[in-house]
Protein backbone atom coordinates (compact mmCIF):
# COMPACT_ATOMS: atom_id res chain seq x y z
CA UNK A 1 0.00 0.00 0.00
CA UNK A 2 1.42 3.48 -1.56
CA UNK A 3 1.70 6.18 1.77
CA UNK A 4 0.32 9.84 1.18
CA UNK A 5 1.53 12.02 -1.55
CA UNK A 6 3.93 14.42 -0.33
CA UNK A 7 4.78 17.65 -2.94
CA UNK A 8 8.44 18.30 -3.69
CA UNK A 9 8.94 22.01 -2.50
CA UNK A 10 11.55 23.18 -4.51
CA UNK A 11 13.53 26.44 -4.11
CA UNK A 12 16.26 28.16 -6.18
CA UNK A 13 18.35 31.60 -5.40
CA UNK A 14 19.69 33.23 -8.66
CA UNK A 15 23.51 35.22 -8.80
CA UNK A 16 24.12 37.86 -10.98
CA UNK A 17 26.15 35.85 -13.29
CA UNK A 18 24.57 34.45 -16.65
CA UNK A 19 22.50 36.78 -18.34
CA UNK A 20 23.01 39.09 -20.95
CA UNK A 21 22.30 42.55 -19.63
CA UNK A 22 24.99 45.19 -19.59
CA UNK A 23 26.99 46.81 -16.87
CA UNK A 24 25.87 48.54 -14.27
CA UNK A 25 23.39 45.36 -14.59
CA UNK A 26 25.51 42.78 -15.66
CA UNK A 27 24.60 40.15 -16.42
CA UNK A 28 21.73 38.11 -14.91
CA UNK A 29 19.41 41.08 -13.99
CA UNK A 30 15.99 39.78 -13.48
CA UNK A 31 14.21 43.21 -12.36
CA UNK A 32 11.99 45.25 -14.48
CA UNK A 33 12.10 48.70 -12.16
CA UNK A 34 15.58 49.50 -12.30
CA UNK A 35 16.43 50.94 -15.79
CA UNK A 36 18.09 48.00 -17.53
CA UNK A 37 16.39 46.92 -21.46
CA UNK A 38 13.53 45.55 -21.37
CA UNK A 39 14.55 43.04 -23.85
CA UNK A 40 17.78 41.97 -21.82
CA UNK A 41 14.93 41.82 -18.54
CA UNK A 42 13.01 39.63 -20.68
CA UNK A 43 15.40 37.22 -22.23
CA UNK A 44 16.82 36.73 -18.92
CA UNK A 45 13.75 35.86 -17.02
CA UNK A 46 12.77 33.66 -20.11
CA UNK A 47 16.55 32.13 -19.18
CA UNK A 48 15.13 31.37 -15.42
CA UNK A 49 12.19 29.94 -16.51
CA UNK A 50 13.67 27.38 -18.59
CA UNK A 51 16.58 26.53 -16.20
CA UNK A 52 13.54 25.81 -13.91
CA UNK A 53 11.65 23.47 -16.34
CA UNK A 54 8.44 25.43 -16.71
CA UNK A 55 7.02 27.82 -18.95
CA UNK A 56 7.81 32.01 -18.88
CA UNK A 57 4.30 32.62 -17.89
CA UNK A 58 4.23 29.74 -14.67
CA UNK A 59 6.76 32.29 -12.74
CA UNK A 60 5.13 35.11 -10.99
CA UNK A 61 6.41 38.33 -10.06
CA UNK A 62 5.45 41.18 -7.97
CA UNK A 63 5.34 44.86 -8.27
CA UNK A 64 7.16 45.43 -4.67
CA UNK A 65 6.05 48.58 -3.04
CA UNK A 66 7.64 47.01 0.70
CA UNK A 67 4.28 46.72 2.12
CA UNK A 68 2.30 44.35 4.27
CA UNK A 69 0.11 43.03 1.09
CA UNK A 70 -0.43 39.26 0.27
CA UNK A 71 -1.86 38.17 -2.83
CA UNK A 72 -2.77 34.68 -3.35
CA UNK A 73 -2.35 33.51 -6.59
CA UNK A 74 -3.85 29.94 -8.37
CA UNK A 75 -2.59 30.91 -12.10
CA UNK A 76 -0.43 32.58 -14.38
CA UNK A 77 -1.32 36.39 -14.02
CA UNK A 78 0.52 37.80 -17.73
CA UNK A 79 2.34 40.33 -15.44
CA UNK A 80 4.04 41.44 -12.13
CA UNK A 81 1.36 41.47 -9.66
CA UNK A 82 0.34 44.90 -8.70
CA UNK A 83 1.46 46.43 -5.07
CA UNK A 84 2.33 43.34 -3.14
CA UNK A 85 5.42 42.24 -1.48
CA UNK A 86 4.08 38.49 -1.00
CA UNK A 87 2.53 35.93 -2.57
CA UNK A 88 0.77 32.65 -1.99
CA UNK A 89 0.03 29.92 -3.52
CA UNK A 90 -1.47 25.89 -3.90
CA UNK A 91 -0.96 25.83 -7.59
CA UNK A 92 1.74 22.94 -8.72
CA UNK A 93 3.86 23.86 -10.94
CA UNK A 94 3.30 28.61 -10.45
CA UNK A 95 6.69 29.33 -9.42
CA UNK A 96 6.68 33.14 -6.84
CA UNK A 97 9.21 35.39 -7.31
CA UNK A 98 10.80 37.69 -4.82
CA UNK A 99 13.14 40.37 -6.53
CA UNK A 100 15.98 41.75 -3.97
CA UNK A 101 19.10 43.69 -3.81
CA UNK A 102 20.30 43.82 -0.08
CA UNK A 103 16.28 43.37 1.14
CA UNK A 104 15.42 39.38 2.80
CA UNK A 105 14.25 37.33 0.18
CA UNK A 106 11.88 34.77 2.66
CA UNK A 107 10.34 31.13 1.07
CA UNK A 108 7.50 29.64 3.21
CA UNK A 109 6.46 26.24 2.72
CA UNK A 110 4.19 23.70 4.43
CA UNK A 111 4.96 20.67 2.38
CA UNK A 112 2.11 18.88 3.80
CA UNK A 113 -0.17 21.27 3.36
CA UNK A 114 0.87 22.03 -0.06
CA UNK A 115 1.37 26.35 0.95
CA UNK A 116 4.24 28.12 -0.46
CA UNK A 117 4.93 31.82 -0.45
CA UNK A 118 7.65 34.21 -1.66
CA UNK A 119 8.16 37.27 0.63
CA UNK A 120 10.07 40.64 0.21
CA UNK A 121 11.19 41.70 3.57
CA UNK A 122 12.93 44.86 3.79
CA UNK A 123 13.61 47.48 6.64
CA UNK A 124 9.98 48.74 6.04
CA UNK A 125 8.13 45.44 5.34
CA UNK A 126 9.99 43.45 8.04
CA UNK A 127 8.69 46.16 10.81
CA UNK A 128 5.69 46.76 9.91
CA UNK A 129 4.64 42.53 9.56
CA UNK A 130 4.61 41.39 6.60
CA UNK A 131 6.14 37.88 7.34
CA UNK A 132 3.54 37.45 9.87
CA UNK A 133 0.91 38.67 7.47
CA UNK A 134 1.79 36.36 5.07
CA UNK A 135 1.22 33.38 7.43
CA UNK A 136 -1.99 33.98 8.42
CA UNK A 137 -3.05 34.26 5.02
CA UNK A 138 -1.06 30.54 4.94
CA UNK A 139 -2.81 29.56 7.50
CA UNK A 140 -6.17 30.23 5.98
CA UNK A 141 -5.15 27.79 3.55
CA UNK A 142 -4.30 25.38 5.56
CA UNK A 143 -0.87 25.33 6.32
CA UNK A 144 0.21 24.89 9.92
CA UNK A 145 2.86 27.03 12.01
CA UNK A 146 4.89 23.93 13.22
CA UNK A 147 4.88 22.12 9.58
CA UNK A 148 5.73 25.42 8.23
CA UNK A 149 9.52 25.63 6.90
CA UNK A 150 11.38 29.19 6.34
CA UNK A 151 14.51 29.90 3.84
CA UNK A 152 16.06 33.39 4.28
CA UNK A 153 17.82 34.12 1.18
CA UNK A 154 21.08 36.45 0.68
CA UNK A 155 20.82 40.09 2.17
CA UNK A 156 22.58 42.67 3.44
CA UNK A 157 24.36 41.65 6.85
CA UNK A 158 24.72 43.26 10.00
CA UNK A 159 28.02 43.68 10.31
CA UNK A 160 27.92 46.37 6.83
CA UNK A 161 24.07 47.38 6.95
CA UNK A 162 24.74 50.86 9.31
CA UNK A 163 21.52 52.69 9.75
CA UNK A 164 21.16 55.99 12.06
CA UNK A 165 20.59 55.00 15.43
CA UNK A 166 17.24 56.32 15.25
CA UNK A 167 16.24 54.32 12.80
CA UNK A 168 17.60 51.28 14.44
CA UNK A 169 15.17 51.50 17.52
CA UNK A 170 13.00 52.14 15.75
CA UNK A 171 13.30 48.54 13.81
CA UNK A 172 14.13 46.71 16.67
CA UNK A 173 11.09 48.62 18.64
CA UNK A 174 8.61 46.64 15.89
CA UNK A 175 11.39 43.58 15.31
CA UNK A 176 13.18 42.31 18.11
CA UNK A 177 16.64 40.78 17.39
CA UNK A 178 17.39 43.12 14.67
CA UNK A 179 19.62 45.76 15.92
CA UNK A 180 23.14 44.68 16.23
CA UNK A 181 26.85 46.67 15.68
CA UNK A 182 28.30 47.04 12.55
CA UNK A 183 32.07 46.00 11.67
CA UNK A 184 32.51 50.29 12.40
CA UNK A 185 31.22 49.49 15.62
CA UNK A 186 28.12 52.32 14.58
CA UNK A 187 24.69 51.23 14.85
CA UNK A 188 23.45 48.23 11.98
CA UNK A 189 20.60 46.34 11.37
CA UNK A 190 20.51 42.48 10.87
CA UNK A 191 16.99 41.28 9.60
CA UNK A 192 17.81 38.37 9.01
CA UNK A 193 18.58 37.91 13.03
CA UNK A 194 15.21 39.53 13.64
CA UNK A 195 13.01 38.09 11.20
CA UNK A 196 14.36 34.23 12.21
CA UNK A 197 13.26 35.58 15.67
CA UNK A 198 10.17 36.42 14.61
CA UNK A 199 9.77 33.24 12.73
CA UNK A 200 10.46 31.12 15.37
CA UNK A 201 8.12 32.98 18.20
CA UNK A 202 5.46 32.34 15.66
CA UNK A 203 6.08 28.62 15.68
CA UNK A 204 7.43 28.09 12.29
CA UNK A 205 9.60 24.21 12.74
CA UNK A 206 12.63 25.37 11.05
CA UNK A 207 14.08 28.25 9.64
CA UNK A 208 17.36 28.27 7.46
CA UNK A 209 19.41 30.97 6.05
CA UNK A 210 21.63 31.56 3.24
CA UNK A 211 25.15 33.05 4.73
CA UNK A 212 25.96 34.99 2.08
CA UNK A 213 25.67 39.14 2.56
CA UNK A 214 24.84 41.00 -0.80
CA UNK A 215 26.59 43.79 0.13
CA UNK A 216 30.05 41.70 0.66
CA UNK A 217 29.54 39.28 -2.12
CA UNK A 218 30.45 40.33 -5.60
CA UNK A 219 28.24 37.70 -7.20
CA UNK A 220 25.07 39.19 -5.72
CA UNK A 221 23.55 41.98 -6.45
CA UNK A 222 23.91 44.85 -4.07
CA UNK A 223 21.81 48.41 -4.25
CA UNK A 224 24.06 49.68 -1.15
CA UNK A 225 27.16 48.69 -2.77
CA UNK A 226 26.48 49.93 -5.89
CA UNK A 227 23.21 51.94 -7.38
CA UNK A 228 21.74 51.70 -9.91
CA UNK A 229 22.34 47.63 -10.06
CA UNK A 230 20.13 44.66 -10.96
CA UNK A 231 18.31 42.32 -8.94
CA UNK A 232 18.24 39.15 -7.76
CA UNK A 233 15.27 35.97 -8.02
CA UNK A 234 14.61 33.78 -4.87
CA UNK A 235 11.73 31.33 -6.31
CA UNK A 236 9.81 28.85 -4.54
CA UNK A 237 7.32 26.36 -6.49
CA UNK A 238 5.32 23.14 -6.05
CA UNK A 239 6.92 20.13 -8.33
CA UNK A 240 3.93 19.35 -10.40
CA UNK A 241 5.03 15.49 -10.24
CA UNK A 242 5.15 14.62 -6.33
CA UNK A 243 7.22 11.83 -5.21
CA UNK A 244 4.79 9.55 -3.15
Amino acid sequence: MSGPITPRVRRVVTTRDGGVSKPPYDSFNLGDHVGDDPDAVAANRSRLASQLGLAADRVVWMEQIHSRNVTVVDAPVGHAVEATDALVTTTPGLALAVLSADCVPVLLSDDEAGVIAGVHAGRVGARIGIVPETLRVMISLGARPERIGAFLGPAACGRQYEVPAAMQRDVEEYLPGSACLTDKRTPGLDLRAGLRRQLLALGVAAVAEDPRCTIEDAHLFSHRRGAPTGRLASVIWIDPSPES
